[in-house]
């Protein structure tokens, strides 16, 4: 018998989630290094408009 929809046992909801949160954190990381790999290409590094080219400015001094 359900008392207000809760059941006896609970139901899983990590384990068939799993594939999803895996595959979210992959795709959060590709993307994540793809953008930097955008913002520090040779062409964007020194575009006035690229908000971190002063930070890629100093590290190429070092």
């Amino acid at each position: 018998m359900a008392f207000l929809g809760l059941r006896k046992w609970p139901t899983p909801v990590l384990r068939p989630m799993a594939p999803f949160l895996a595959a979210s954190t992959l795709t959060f990381y590709l993307v994540s290094k793809m953008q930097e790999m955008g913002v520090r290409s040779e062409e964007y590094a020194r575009d006035p408009r690229n908000p971190y080219a002063a930070q890629i400015a100093k590290e190429a001094h070092h």
